[in-house]
């Protein structure tokens, strides 16, 4: 009884502290937190604050602040409150000597004049040769630069953020040379209310413009540039002179403002940003899956409600010891079907870890869905992720434990240890090397202590002590019981044919889960890499829903044929042959790097396949539980349903 009143006293100090850690990660000293989206009413005259955002490209994957090149700054710079998921990707939100006043239309509005040195021109050519774009963000929505389609009927496509400059030939040089965007042409898009007259920002839109400003005399705050005068109404123009990026040269920052009334309405606003791709694409991926998922119910229905009730009737009908000796199939494994693996340890830690990373996509796929993780949070989605991740540990806890204990184990300490680290342990690795070569670049993607802090602190304040009370959980309760008993001696293995062999029986088994969703996952990893929006969770929400079925499916057929072949080695292969599709994910995405990306510095493409390594991982032990489940319910579904002596 002592024993058993210090374990439920150690699972409640666990519990206690995870709560704590929790509270802690809310509202410690870093200022994390979950800002709200409620609109904001404007009138007339109102001081519209432009905040601005990291500069990213798509060519580096390496944000940077936009303050580490010199553009012109207000008198204090002072950074905004990040959540967790926006430090992880390299946000760093800070105030901007862009300020407008609601509809109130400006033409010409000087910034600031700078002079370059060799230091800063240089970073502004290697910026511009990166194709780095600069983010802004007004309202809490980011700036975009329309580009028309060829087809002039169709609504435009939005980019995120406008290039800092362009690379081209100019005045019959053969040499091409770097030029800025130094002039800013912002659209406001507000939607008006008639009854109070106030106004809520619905759009921001920006075209940017190279000019080398001229004017006469010295210069001095009022001084009237020659190349855009607002009393002449003299405006930019594609025709100007670009202003080039060289040393000794003098840049003057301007831009324009214009307010438009739209028809959008502010809970609509982000309908823009999100309804960008081609709905038909996907509703091509969602018919390609269920095709897939059609042939495998057919081959499975076939299995269950011919083959296998043919197998049953017929092994319950033999009559005679003799009989059941000259039979061959599945039933004859019986004794052996239950024996427990090699390592099996270790497949109980990855069954766990599986576990708690199904139930961390559930759940947010469902939060997702519903609308509760607004893009307007920026960095919502991944917060949300890493926590639920942390509180999901009670799950991978009681689910190693309980088949540790099925296995006839008794140290479920070391098992839950072994659950609560390796996976997070090997991420955690991986992650600190890259974070280490973004440091080095000197890149705002670079994670800070404080953060690493933070995350550490959900691994083990959080994480750690929900598996060690989801294997105390399960632990406590009664033994998995196996349908047929096991012999001592393992029976022998007859020679299997070529098409059974474990490895290729478990490479072909990872083929038609990647095929279920390969079409959504170029979708994602376009989001991901080149810098697009993707909100179309309705649609992965199905996927996920296909790919489940397709790995239990998938997983089940060829368990069959495996006891069929009399080989009863199955633990292991059930959870590779699904799993192996991560295998075909990150052959796409090398794919994907070749052929899509213009990735071309060695750093780049370390954080490329280091990143897109942790995605195959986590979808390896995703969707390895899936099919080890589906199997292991078929399993004790056909043994239970013959009789055995």
């Amino acid at each position: 009884m002592g024993r058993r009143n210090r374990s439920v006293e150690m699972a409640l100090n666990m519990l206690l502290s995870s709560a704590v850690v929790f509270f802690l990660c809310f509202h410690n000293a870093s200022g994390f937190y979950l800002p709200g989206v409620a609109p904001e009413d404007f009138r007339t005259g109102d001081s519209l604050n432009v905040k601005v955002n990291k500069l990213t490209s798509t060519r580096t994957q390496l944000p940077y602040s936009y303050y580490s090149l010199p553009f012109c700054h207000p008198e204090k710079i002072v950074d905004s409150r990040e959540n967790l998921g926006e430090v992880l990707r390299g946000d760093r939100i800070e105030n901007s000597p862009y300020v407008f006043k609601m509809r109130e239309p400006e033409l010409c509005r000087v910034l600031c004049r700078i002079t370059l040195d060799a230091d800063t021109a240089k970073a502004f050519k290697e910026k511009i040769e990166d194709e780095y774009r600069v983010n802004m963000i007004l309202d809490n929505l980011p700036l975009v630069v329309p580009i028309q389609r060829l087809d002039q009927e169709a609504r435009p496509l939005y980019q995120l953020g406008y290039f800092v400059g362009l690379k081209a030939q100019y005045a019959g040089s053969k040499d091409e040379k770097a030029f800025i965007n130094n002039h800013l042409s912002f659209i406001v898009k507000y939607h008006k209310d008639e009854e109070t007259d106030s106004a809520r920002i619905v759009g921001f839109e920006v075209k940017p413009f190279s000019v080398k400003h001229s004017y006469d005399g010295k210069w001095s705050t009022n001084t009237r540039l020659a190349t855009c005068d607002p009393h002449a109404k003299r405006t930019v123009s594609n025709s100007n002179s670009p202003q080039v990026v060289e040393a000794k040269q003098e840049i003057i920052f301007t831009y324009d403002v214009d307010f438009q009334e739209s028809d959008v309405k502010w809970a609509s606003r982000w309908d823009t940003y999100l309804l960008m791709s081609d709905d038909q694409i996907h509703w091509f991926s969602i018919v390609n899956s269920l095709m897939i998922v059609l042939f495998l119910s057919g081959m499975v229905a076939m299995i269950m409600l011919r083959t296998l009730y043919r197998d049953i009737s017929k092994y319950n009908e033999l009559e005679t010891q003799e009989e059941a000796q000259e039979e061959t199939g599945w039933k004859l494994v019986h004794a052996d079907v239950f024996r427990a693996p090699e390592n099996s340890d270790l497949l109980c830690v990855y069954v766990g870890t599986g576990v708690q990373f199904f139930c961390m996509v559930l759940v947010t796929m469902m939060f997702a869905v519903l609308g509760f993780l607004s893009p307007s949070n920026r960095g919502g989605l991944m917060t949300a992720m890493l926590f639920l991740w942390a509180f999901m540990g009670i799950f991978a806890g009681y689910a190693s434990t309980r088949l540790f204990k099925m296995f006839k184990g008794t140290d479920w300490k070391r098992v839950a240890l072994r659950t609560a680290f390796l996976f997070p342990a090997t991420v955690f690795a991986i992650f600190f090397v890259l974070n280490a070569l973004i440091w080095g670049q000197k890149s705002s993607g670079a994670v800070p202590f404080g953060t690493m802090f933070v995350l550490v602190l959900l691994w083990f304040g959080i994480s750690v002590p929900l598996v060690f009370v989801g294997s105390y959980v399960g632990f406590r309760k009664p033994a998995i019981e196996d349908p047929v008993k096991t012999n001592k001696i393992p029976r022998q293995i007859p020679e299997q044919a070529w098409y059974m062999n474990p490895i290729f029986s478990t490479l072909i088994g990872g083929i038609l889960p990647f095929g279920a969703v390969f079409i959504e996952l170029f979708f994602i990893l376009t989001s991901i890499w080149l810098n697009q929006f993707y909100y179309l969770f309705g649609f992965l929400f199905i996927v996920l829903v296909i790919l489940i079925i397709t790995c239990a499916e998938i997983t089940v057929v060829l368990c069959y044929f495996q006891l069929c072949s009399e080989d009863y080695l199955w633990w292991w292969r059930s959870y590779l042959t699904s799993g192996s599709s991560a295998l075909y994910l990150f052959l796409y995405a090398t794919f994907y790097f070749f052929t899509k990306l213009e990735i071309t510095k060695p750093i780049s493409g370390m954080l490329y396949f280091g990143y897109m390594l942790i995605a195959s991982y986590a979808f390896f032990v995703l969707t390895g539980t899936i099919g080890f489940y589906a199997c292991f319910w078929f399993t004790r579904l056909i043994y239970s349903s013959v009789k055995i002596d």
